[in-house]
């Protein structure tokens, strides 16, 4: 859809979009955005590493706060928490503001509460990128090491504007922490001619935001013909599943590109106890063997994507704070859907009914079991601690 009278208000509409892969395209056009910025950047991001690349972040990074540039980061204080104070002070020393996004509890034993999980970068209210990549070699093409295969979309255009105010949310504490970009000026930037809509999805908790995840569940209502999935670590909850079936039962193809190489071994024995649930209802299973998947894509029926940092688990429906962006563009989600198509003819497995599901042995079936529940009840009795707390603030 392209016409600006078939979308709703909460889209913004003067846009262009690209879509990109992780390793050296997406941290090419990174560098390449931090390089000509003139006012500001923002970079808010999940993990951040002292590796080759997160060095190469903080030079460029040094580099435009040097020239003038305003720049804040803002990592969180979990994932990024092994950043050395020497690594810190090379950013603070040159001009450049940083924080730690830190949960509602914490301590050396333990982490409750919200996790900065999504990853964004903002160039002067003008550029920006949004995706699942965070900032480590592991995410980059590296002599000797390939990227693991991830997502982001770059944005030029009004959405820009708006992740420029909401990593002012996230960052400033106080009026005087905010970048302030006058909105006139930034919109003289814009293509006008370009119109293609974008809307931003949160999911916190804290703030009461559950976008994407209504995201995916209006996907599953208004999907005719094909919905294709990548989730790194696919693990639905309830309600997730049963508007998967709603889907399936109008005769929506559906096709999950999951992890066959996972980082996190427990993660992967629970998303394999799903796996006979899913062929029982006729869902077409992928797994992605050439590296470690970490992406997390959808696209219906070569009409709307969604992308960003949400995965399909109740991490990320219920505790995390995520970002994804919606893209209601037909050209665009046809390259979506032939470039996820061709990942599968060529870099995927799929899984046969009949011989993968029953190699299975007791044992792993067990295993398997096992990690589902464990998963599933730990988020259960989390979520409903910390709702339960949220809920006696809002009263009070």
């Amino acid at each position: 859809m392209n016409s600006s009278s078939k979308v709703k208000s909460d889209y913004t509409l003067h846009n262009n979009v690209t879509l990109l892969r992780g390793g050296l395209p997406y941290f090419k056009a990174l560098f390449e955005l931090i390089d000509m910025a003139k006012t500001s950047i923002q970079l808010q991001v999940y993990i951040l590493e002292e590796d080759a690349t997160g060095t190469d972040l903080a030079n460029h990074l040094i580099f435009a706060a040097n020239r003038g540039v305003k720049v804040q980061v803002l990592v969180d204080g979990y994932a990024s928490r092994s950043l050395s104070s020497n690594y810190i002070e090379k950013m603070t020393n040159n001009n450049i503001q940083f924080k730690h996004f830190e949960p509602l509890l914490k301590s050396e034993k333990f982490y409750f509460g919200r996790r900065l999980h999504h990853k964004v970068l903002v160039v002067d209210g003008i550029y920006a990128l949004v995706g699942g990549i965070n900032i480590s070699d592991r995410y980059n093409d590296t002599p000797g090491n390939s990227a693991w295969l991830d997502w982001a979309v770059m944005v030029n255009g009004e959405a820009a504007y708006e992740l420029h105010k909401i990593c002012n949310q996230f960052y400033a504490k106080k009026e005087s922490d905010k970048i302030e970009l006058e909105r006139s000026l930034v919109m003289e930037a814009f293509d006008i001619n370009s119109v293609i809509p974008v809307r931003i999805r949160r999911n916190d908790w804290v703030k009461n935001k559950n976008d994407i995840s209504a995201t995916y569940m209006q996907m599953f209502k208004s999907a005719e013909k094909e919905i294709i999935i990548m989730s790194s670590y696919f693990i639905p909850g309830t309600l997730f599943k049963k508007n998967i079936l709603t889907a399936l039962d109008r005769g929506v193809n559906v096709k999950l590109i999951l992890a066959g190489i996972s980082d996190i071994g427990i993660s992967k024995y629970a998303e394999k106890y799903l796996y006979r649930w899913a062929i029982r209802h006729g869902i077409e299973i992928y797994e992605y063997n050439t590296n470690i998947l970490h992406g997390k894509i959808a696209v219906y029926d070569n009409k709307f994507v969604t992308v960003g940092s949400y995965n399909i688990n109740d991490i990320s429906a219920l505790a995390s704070v995520e970002l994804n962006l919606d893209i209601n563009d037909e050209k665009f989600a046809t390259n979506v859907t032939q470039t996820l198509s061709n990942i599968i003819n060529k870099e995927c497995v799929k899984i046969n009914p009949n011989k993968n599901i029953n190699q299975f042995s007791l044992k792993e079936q067990f295993l398997q079991w096992c990690s589902y529940e464990l998963f599933r009840i730990t988020f259960t009795l989390f979520t409903f601690y910390f709702r339960k707390n949220k809920r006696k603030e809002n009263i009070a």
